[in-house]
């Protein structure tokens, strides 16, 4: 299944939580699902509620599933709990450093910016979203004045959360990943062992 370019509330209202990198909207003005019987109660299977959790990653971090399965066999074959690996390493993705940071309001916002070129790792320009940055890796926006007003405008996104493991100079445009992530940096409520157990029917 390729990226999801629709209504990004509708997605959230449907999922019942709000996501940061998929969208800054909120859904407080109708927080029910959408459709003609969004407010009817309905009773979840056990499957139902899994493929939730699942959904959720797969549209704030903005990855397909495939490249969602990948990343649980790498979590499942590494040693570890699986889940906050799982974690570790979508929070990993250059796209969403970029967002983290605040140079961007969203992921995808964030992944065009990667994509166009005006993004250094290390001094280096790296176009590939999914590219999976270290610790201590230093992540710049070039020196463009049209990109840098636009970073200008995504800095209030990012003072609505924390992210304690990326330290960010505001004035350079530049982030330094000072640790890696944990299963605490997750910006919305996630049951991440409901995510490993969808996919280990599956795998």
């Amino acid at each position: 299944m390729s990226r999801y370019t629709g209504p990004r509330v509708k997605i959230m209202r449907k999922l019942g939580t709000e996501l940061p990198g998929l969208s800054p909207k909120k859904t407080e003005r109708r927080p029910y699902p959408p459709g003609q019987h969004g407010q009817a109660r309905k009773k979840l299977s056990e499957y139902a509620v899994r493929l939730l959790e699942k959904q959720k990653v797969r549209m704030n971090y903005g990855v397909s599933e495939r490249q969602l399965r990948h990343l649980m066999h790498e979590a499942k074959t590494t040693a570890g709990n699986t889940g906050p690996k799982l974690i570790e390493l979508l929070e990993r993705r250059l796209d969403n450093i970029v967002f983290r940071a605040g140079f961007a309001r969203t992921i995808p916002a964030a992944r065009q910016l990667v994509n166009h070129g005006h993004i250094l790792v290390n001094g280096k320009r790296v176009d590939i979203a999914s590219y999976r940055i270290q610790k201590g890796d230093v992540v710049t926006v070039r020196d463009r004045k049209k990109i840098h007003a636009a970073v200008e405008q995504a800095f209030p996104v990012a003072d609505g959360f924390q992210t304690p493991w990326i330290d960010v100079d505001r004035t350079k445009r530049q982030a330094t990943i000072s640790s890696l992530p944990d299963e605490g940096a997750v910006l919305f409520p996630l049951r991440v062992q409901l995510v490993v157990e969808f996919y280990s029917q599956k795998m």
